[in-house]
């Protein structure tokens, strides 16, 4: 299987701000983006480093997005809904000890803590594209490990066709968890081919050190041919279950957000385009692509299958 090498960015492109969809979503990215240099340490995940890791071939060739801007940009509704929450309130989250309980239809369930999940194997730097169903995307460095390995310590049985994940509920530390905005806890859901697909990973870290709490520490789903909703962060629980998961934002919105939820230029949310988009540090947009750009290696998922319909 080849990896996505995307057209490289050509540096006169690049602006240093950044402009989103409108004028008041622009002066959140700008204001989060001058922010950045003067995040808390606290926000950062107890350890000072990872484990060895290697740069994977998965990864993509484009320029990354900065530190500042992956860490003060962020949808993670346990925090708030603006875009500058999870960067202010995450400090609060507490990531250690951390379990992570898999069970229902597998051979062998198990409790892995954060020590266990690092050594199911090699730790990879995958640089991914994420793309927001709300029209802006970012290139992100992240470190993680396949999820298949992790699933094939459990061993699923013939019954277990879907993954169903769920975040940690704890609103004295979420506070975002006490608001009506979704039925929490946060949950979502893969099929069992995708979830055992090389690009599916969990990651553990960005740019070379532990996660970030306000991007999903100690460690988080990334699917990037999928829009980020997808991609469930800070997870406690993984359910291996027979019939399809109702994900948290397919329950609160039914005809706005699908179980598949990939990437699709020609099938647009409601509210947003997704023929194009921008990526946050550009002042122009771009074309939006086939399951993030990611078509060569997952459009076989999904042969047969009506995307408009299956959304």
């Amino acid at each position: 299987m080849s990896a996505y090498r995307p057209p490289p960015i050509a540096p006169s492109e690049i602006t240093p701000e950044d402009i989103y969809l409108s004028r008041r979503t622009w002066m959140q990215g700008a204001a989060a983006l001058g922010a950045a240099a003067m995040l808390p340490e606290a926000v950062a995940a107890p350890q000072e480093k990872l484990p060895t890791f290697y740069k994977s071939r998965y990864s993509s060739s484009e320029p990354q997005n900065s530190l500042g801007q992956i860490t003060s940009y962020n949808n993670f509704y346990e925090f708030g809904t603006d875009k500058g929450d999870p960067a202010d309130h995450a400090h609060t989250l507490k990531i250690d000890p951390w379990v992570v309980e898999v069970g229902g239809e597998v051979a062998k369930p198990r409790r892995f803590d954060l020590d266990s999940l690092l050594k199911l194997a090699p730790l990879e730097e995958r640089i991914y594209r994420l793309r927001c169903v709300e029209g802006w995307s970012m290139v992100i460095p992240w470190v993680g490990l396949p999820l298949s390995a992790l699933l094939k310590q459990v061993e699923p049985t013939s019954r277990g066709k879907y993954l169903e994940f769920t975040t940690l509920l704890a609103p004295e530390q979420m506070p975002g968890q006490k608001t009506s905005v979704l039925d929490w806890p946060y949950v979502e859901g893969l099929r069992l081919d995708e979830a055992m697909h090389p690009l599916a990973i969990l990651a553990v870290g960005l740019y070379g050190k532990p996660l970030p709490r306000q991007n999903g520490a100690p460690v988080r789903l990334v699917v990037p041919w999928k829009y980020g909703f997808k991609s469930i962060k800070s997870i406690v629980k993984i359910r291996l279950v027979e019939k399809q998961p109702i994900s948290s934002w397919t329950r609160a919105a039914p005809t706005e957000y699908g179980f598949y939820s990939n990437v699709n230029p020609e099938v647009d949310h409601p509210r947003w385009s997704q023929a194009s988009e921008r990526r946050i540090g550009e002042f122009l947009k771009r074309k939006t692509l086939m399951f993030n750009g990611y078509a060569d290696e997952v459009a076989g998922l999904y042969k047969g299958l009506d995307l408009r319909r299956h959304f």
